[in-house]
């Protein structure tokens, strides 16, 4: 017989239960507030991709601002920006999870663009460095508090499609910028700076509307409990302090494992993305204009897979989703490495994308349905963060990587010597591939996880409401024991 980690790839029965309701009939049930809720959670991971691909799509226009001869002295602000979001996230996740989901992000948001129209206004590298480390703290917060605002107040049979839809907020971000790079920065007498304006306003904007829709109903239901309770604040705090502990010590190889994942996946976006850009037009030496067209397609393929990959899930289970998917990104690597002409490439990126964030569409309900209860918010957005921290040199490592294998092109007639761009980034991200997989392969899953009837984290009982997924880890090896002896 199968090892267990290898039959439980496919959803259980009652994970596929036919008695849910079809998704467009669940689709069409879904309130003004859901809509708007999902819609705030969308909207604030798409300001966090147009903050972050800020710099991603400026980098030789950064060059020449601060005199820099080398690609990687700019990703520098990139590798400080992902080091320091798990900060962000451990404080805005933890406000969060006690607070309520809806005024620590508009605070996040707030200080998301107050930084980003900063870093518009540097004049020094050392100043921009500084303002990008601030703004890291910032970004960290957004994710874990996007995703549980979009996804806890939905019904279980939309999670998936809705996971796809909310992870390409991203790639939907990444298009916004690329977008505004091509049309509005090479206007405009301020270039780059245009570029961090415009994203500090949608942020602000984004922070505006998340005030304007109510609060997560798992929290106005917990709170109105604790009110006829007589629970006092400072009761409330203690109750969360020691879950969260307790939390810790139950739940730490379920903590360890997701942030194993969480790395691999951020290697892998970080890897084909941020410096995607730079690689088109020193590698293949395309313009700006190109580059940022081949940026647009690939994230129009980032877009479809994630909201295909989400609804797929729902279906035959979270794990075997992201497999298939990243075997697709995996095969599509050549694609993405070796044409010379606009045409190729812009497939290799539509498709590698495609497969890339199509496995990433599903990982904010695998991680909301696998994180400890009442911790919706802290578990997936730590350990997200964390994997994004130890992922931070992802962007360096290929500049510098690059800058030691090199290859000729040929460039106004001329043959010029190149950083080989393309064989590293595919070394990269097909390593990570196999990574990820070993990974999704052994690892556990709790498709259809109805976490709406799961409390939160300063009541007494939220983190003993369900076994949980460190125990299916557990649980798994010794069931393979057993079948062994």
């Amino acid at each position: 017989m199968a090892p267990y980690f290898i039959r439980n790839l496919i959803p259980r029965r009652e994970a596929r239960d036919e008695n849910r309701r079809p998704l467009l009939q669940v689709l069409r049930s879904l309130t003004w507030v859901q809509w708007a809720q999902f819609f705030s959670g969308w909207l604030a991971w798409t300001c966090d991709a147009i903050d972050f691909f800020s710099v991603s799509l400026s980098v030789t226009r950064l060059q020449k601002q601060f005199h820099k001869d080398k690609a990687s002295s700019i990703t520098q602000a990139i590798t400080l920006t992902l080091l320091f979001r798990s900060v962000g996230a451990v404080v805005f996740g933890i406000l969060s999870d006690r607070y309520g989901r809806k005024w620590p992000l508009v605070i996040n948001l707030l200080f998301c663009a107050v930084l980003e129209l900063g870093s518009g206004f540097v004049n020094t590298f050392s100043q921009f460095l500084a303002l990008r480390s601030l703004f890291g703290v910032a970004m960290g917060g957004v994710w874990g508090l996007a995703s549980s605002t979009a996804l806890e107040n939905l019904p279980v049979e939309a999670r998936g499609f809705a996971s796809g839809i909310l992870q390409q907020g991203y790639a939907c971000g990444y298009l916004f910028a690329a977008c505004m790079n091509l049309r509005l920065v090479p206007h405009t007498s301020t270039t780059w700076r245009t570029l961090f304006w415009a994203a500090s306003g949608i942020s602000a904007f984004a922070a505006f509307i998340r005030a304007l829709v109510p609060e997560s109903e798992v929290f106005l239901r917990a709170k109105a409990l604790e009110r006829e309770k007589g629970t006092s604040t400072e009761k409330k705090t203690r109750v969360f302090i020691n879950q969260a502990g307790a939390m810790l010590k139950k739940h730490w190889l379920l903590c360890i494992y997701a942030v194993l994942l969480m790395t691999g996946f951020n290697f892998l976006s970080h890897g084909s993305q941020d410096l995607y850009p730079t690689y088109l037009q020193t590698t293949k030496g395309f313009d700006s204009y190109h580059s940022t067209v081949a940026t647009i397609i690939g994230n129009c393929g980032a877009i479809a897979g994630g909201a295909i990959a989400g609804s797929v899930s729902q279906f035959i289970g979270r794990r075997l989703t992201i497999i298939i998917f990243v075997l697709i990104a995996g095969a599509f690597i050549p694609l993405w490495i070796l044409p010379k002409g606009f045409g190729g490439l812009s497939a290799g990126a539509f498709w590698l994308q495609f497969g890339v964030q199509g496995a990433w569409g599903v990982i904010p309900i695998q991680l909301a349905e696998m994180s400890p209860p009442g911790f919706r918010a802290t578990f997936p957005g730590v350990t997200y963060q964390l994997g994004n921290m130890i992922s931070s040199a992802s962007s360096q490592i290929e500049a510098t990587g690059g800058d030691h294998l090199k290859t000729t092109i040929i460039k106004n007639g001329k043959r010029i010597i190149v950083p080989d761009y393309a064989r590293v980034q595919g070394i990269l991200i097909g390593t990570v591939a196999a990574y990820i997989l070993f990974l999704t392969i052994i690892g556990p899953e709790n498709h259809g996880a109805e976490f709406e009837a799961q409390g939160v984290a300063f009541e007494d009982n939220s983190s003993d409401s369900t076994p949980h997924d460190d125990e299916k880890l557990s649980d798994f090896r010794s069931e393979e024991i057993h079948e062994k002896a």
